[in-house]
């Protein structure tokens, strides 16, 4: 069952309802990531809360890579970190060391033990969790 999503909520744009986090067990760059799942799904996952985290390591850990991509990035010209919708990251859940931006770089989050976020390449080639959601119509976004 599709629940609906409230776009004008930003903790609800990119996350409805943990049952709307779909893992694509496909080996993508972010790029290609984020294009996937705007065609088929809606976007790939923000993390706005704790909450939100544990439905996402719960899809991560059948993953076929040690990371998956989440919808977040870079921003070189404001030199933080953000999520596809444009929210700053306010919660965060950064491995040891992680957290350091570049140019280039993506937010992925640890498929095993930690389930912690890194920073990684926007090349490298992973799985990517997508998130679903429907509008009062029932027609996805």
């Amino acid at each position: 069952m599709n629940q609906p999503c409230d776009s004008k909520k930003s903790l609800k744009k990119s996350i409805c309802y943990a049952d709307n986090l779909i893992l694509v067990r496909e080996n993508k760059s972010w790029d290609e990531a984020v294009s996937f799942c705007r065609q088929h799904y809606g976007d790939l996952v923000s993390v706005p809360t704790e909450q939100v985290q544990h439905w996402v390591n719960r899809r991560a850990q059948s993953a076929s890579t040690a990371h998956v991509w989440m919808g977040l990035r870079f921003s070189c010209a404001m030199k933080f970190w953000l999520w596809l919708d444009g929210e700053i990251t306010w919660y965060q859940n950064w491995a040891p060391g992680n957290d350091t931006g570049e140019c280039g770089r993506r937010g992925a989050v640890e498929s095993g033990v930690g389930q912690q976020w890194v920073s990684l390449p926007k090349t490298e080639e992973l799985n990517f969790i997508c998130s679903k959601c429907v509008g009062e119509s029932g027609a996805t976004p």
